[in-house]
Parts: C-alpha cells; structure tokens; sequence
C-alpha cells in the first residue's frame, strides 16, 4: 500500500460506512437511500483499478470488507423496535456478496483494460453488481436459507404480492432485488462521467499489475 492509495480507501470506508447506515431509511416502497451511495463503491474499485492496476483495486475492496464487518458487528449490537438491525443473515450476505462482486468486478475491469475506455468500468460494474444483489438478498431472505439462522423470521420478506406491484406474483424479497439491481444498473451508466473525467485527470499515474 502507498499514500496514493489511501483517498481510495478512504472513499471506498466511507461509502461502506454511509451505505450500512442509510439502509436504515426507506425510499419509496421497494428502496432503501443505502441502494443510491452502495453503488459507487463499484466506481472507486474501477477508478482504483484504471489509475494503479488491480493489485491497489484489490487492497481497496479488502479495506472496504474490514469496515463492513465492522459496521455489521455494531449493527447487531444495535437494537430496533424489529430486534438487532443486523442479522446474521444479513451480515452473511452483506460480506460474501461485497467481497465476491468487488473483486469479480476487478477480474472483469482487468480483462477488459485494453478495450475501448467505458467497455471494462461498465461490464465490470453491471456484472458486479448483479451477482452482489443475487447473493445478497439470497443470503439475507430467501425462505430457502431459513437455516443459516432459524431464529430470524424472513416471513415478511417472502410475502407473495405481485412483482413491484405490477408484474407475477412473487416472494417481496425479489421486488426488493429487482428494484435494487436497477438502481445500480442505472448509476453503473452514470459513474461513466466521473469516472472518465477523474481516469482522465490522472492518466499519466503509473500502473502496477
């Protein structure tokens, strides 16, 4: 790890950080404000990645799963009207689901570096973020992982009501994923901007591999 690295790290903690506590907050009826800041940690990853070469990429998400574990340990010291705000369910899949996406989203920008500029950061994003809230809502809802952690009751979540209030009927946790998944769907085309302008800026940076 060098100082070049440490904005990074910094930016990627707080994201972590901010995510774990705005998914406390509702927005709408399928979201959580968490859903609109968890996406840009995929952009410090490629941006980490463009500037320095994935070894710094992968230093970057392993700070980012440090803080998540911590967050989730004081979650579930953290008592709700619902009991701890964070289950082991939902620690479980919060850091499989981070780990495993971050650096498949690395694998992917890597592979892909040498194309044209948006191909890596947006592949690698779209396919990251889609396994993230794959594993993650699995992990955290589905009735089919009631044993991970019996005591918990995911009845609310596999409520069958139809999908996003307007397609086939369906467990709510999967509205929840889906609605989830195209937020971050929506900013991966988004953090195109900054990260070609930010990437740009820093061209000239030296990349390790």
């Amino acid at each position: 790890m060098t100082r070049a690295h440490i904005p990074g790290i910094l930016a990627m903690a707080a994201i972590v950080v901010a995510s774990n506590i705005l998914v406390q907050f509702l927005f709408g009826q399928w979201l959580t404000w968490g859903a609109f800041t968890y996406p840009f940690a995929f952009l410090v990853t490629d941006l980490m990645n463009r500037i320095y070469g994935a070894q710094a990429a992968r230093k970057v998400v392993l700070a980012g799963f440090i803080v998540g574990i911590i967050c989730s340990l004081i979650g579930t010291q953290i008592v709700g009207e619902f009991g701890p705000l964070v289950t082991l369910r939902i620690a479980l899949g919060s850091g499989i689901a981070f780990l495993l996406a971050q650096l498949l989203d690395v694998s992917i920008f890597s592979a892909l570096r040498e194309g044209r500029w948006w191909r890596a950061p947006l592949v690698s994003t779209l396919v990251g973020s889609s396994v993230d809230t794959a594993l993650f809502f699995t992990f955290a809802f589905s009735a089919s992982l009631v044993w991970l952690e019996p005591s918990n009751d995911v009845g609310w979540a596999n409520e069958v009501l139809p999908l996003l209030g307007v397609g086939p009927a369906l467990p709510l946790w999967m509205s929840l994923a889906l609605a989830d998944w195209m937020v971050k769907l929506s900013l991966a085309l988004m953090a195109l901007i900054p990260f070609r302008l930010i990437s740009e800026r820093f061209r000239s940076a030296p990349v390790s591999h």
